[in-house]
């Protein structure tokens, strides 16, 4: 078994997929997470208004629907959070998204005023954080404001996660990283874009050129220009394709690299890391 297929077994992607079945497959594992944890009322996620979350979002909406139809009951709610830092350079696509999912409540908390007051914190110990690390600082902020409101509602926090993003590891850890649930680990991004079709959601919120955004001093840089390889040569990995030497080389030291993201803290017990 080479290294690729190595990669492509632990992060359960395949080279082609049936929307229909996918989603589907997303929408009932979510079900029978509230079915089978009765203290669980919904699901909390934040919206950026990029391919992701629009598509976790829409996941999340569609299971609690059906579940409240089938139970005849409107205990179950999905609740979308937006989380800007100031004013968002890309707020008109949020609000696509958010009109696309027609989410059970929203949530807007703008967290730039605890970023900030967390950086100017760290300043007076005499610690002076680079834009980079601030930037995973937004991302942990967010997802601590998403678990208050899920602690609030007694729901879990879902996570946008899929194979394109874990097998480089470019997320926050504990920040966008951290979540309870991932309906669509294992597709790729374009297997992605697929269900966001079938879906029937606005094509400009599948098609626009992915971005975290993180960075103040590179903002809305491409996640293609921070990786230095694209999502096409990713996903054309990810389904056991050839790519160049180069692409290949990028990506699987991205997957070595960052391992630690897919892992539970480390104990004593682990050795994958030495």
């Amino acid at each position: 078994m080479t290294f690729q297929d190595q990669i492509i077994e632990e992060l359960k992607s395949k080279p082609t997929i049936d929307s229909k079945e996918e989603i589907r497959k997303s929408v009932d594992f979510l079900k029978d997470y509230l079915t089978k944890n009765a203290f669980v009322n919904g699901f909390v996620l934040g919206i950026s208004g990029g391919q992701d979350s629009t598509l976790v979002g829409k996941l999340g909406q569609i299971a609690v629907d059906e579940l409240n139809e089938e139970k005849k009951t409107d205990r179950y709610q999905f609740i979308a959070i937006r989380l800007p830092y100031g004013k968002q350079f890309d707020e008109d696509d949020c609000q696509d998204a958010l009109e696309f999912i027609q989410p059970s409540k929203i949530y807007t908390v703008d967290i730039k005023d605890s970023v900030d007051a967390s950086e100017r914190a760290l300043k007076k110990a005499g610690i002076i954080i680079s834009d980079y690390t601030k930037g995973n600082e937004k991302a942990r902020e967010r997802m601590k404001v998403q678990y208050a409101i899920a602690a609030t509602y007694s729901c879990v926090v879902l996570g946008s996660d899929h194979a394109a993003e874990a097998i480089t590891g470019f997320y926050t850890k504990f920040g966008d990283g951290g979540a309870d649930l991932m309906p669509i680990f294992r597709l790729n991004k374009r297997q992605g874009r697929q269900l966001l079709r079938e879906l029937g959601a606005p094509e400009h919120l599948y098609n626009k050129v992915p971005t975290a955004d993180l960075e103040e001093d590179k903002p809305a840089i491409p996640d293609e220009v921070a990786l230095g390889v694209s999502y096409d040569d990713i996903d054309d990995y990810l389904e056991g394709k050839e790519i160049s030497t180069k692409a290949r080389e990028t990506i699987e030291r991205y997957f070595t690299r960052s391992a630690h993201k897919r892992h539970m803290p480390i104990t004593i017990f682990d050795d994958f890391w030495r």
